[in-house]
């Protein structure tokens, strides 16, 4: 009975082992950063959406690295491009684009992210899609608040959902899911 609970407890010390082993990454090899979120952000007080991505390193970070980030244009036409210094001293690196028009429910839009050295040679490249569970038709029509103290916007006065009749809006491509 003695031998059973030893080579128990063998084999328990031994899976926690490979445990601890595969929990390990080797930080001198492989990407310097994953995606750990993704999501559109409507804030519907100033009627405005955007994409958001956040990268965690994987590894110590470099001095002069930097994020360029393509971003699909719901609208259509050209990428949406962002470049942005990545801080090393951060903890994580949050990149955000411009307001963005035409965002569609459940439509997947690319995005790219390469991280260049400072050098300018490629470290990694990230390719995914993002996909809002919202339609931006949910946003006001223009921003309910102005100013930096949120003053109320006196042109949707007597319009307290942000929604103007008659208002003639820029035209959006149709979803053809591609």
């Amino acid at each position: 009975m003695a031998e059973k609970s030893v080579s128990k407890t063998v084999a328990a010390l031994v899976f926690a082992g490979l445990l601890g082993v595969a929990a390990c990454r080797d930080v001198e090899q492989g990407d310097p950063f994953e995606i750990v979120g993704k999501l559109f952000v409507f804030n519907y007080r100033v009627a405005t959406a955007t994409y958001l991505v956040r990268l965690a390193p994987l590894k110590p970070m470099e001095d002069g690295q930097t994020a360029i980030t393509n971003f699909e244009d719901p609208a259509g036409g050209d990428d949406i491009v962002v470049r942005q210094k990545i801080w090393p001293k951060l903890q994580k690196v949050t990149i955000e684009s411009p307001p963005l028009r035409c965002v569609v429910k459940d439509r997947p839009y690319k995005v790219s992210i390469v991280i260049e050295a400072s050098d300018g040679s490629v470290k990694q490249t990230i390719e995914t899609t993002m996909t809002s569970s919202e339609d931006q038709s949910i946003l006001p029509d223009k921003p309910l608040v102005v100013g930096p103290v949120y003053t109320p916007n006196p042109e949707l006065a007597g319009h307290p959902g942000g929604k103007l009749p008659g208002l003639e809006k820029l035209p959006c491509p149709s979803d053809t899911g591609g």
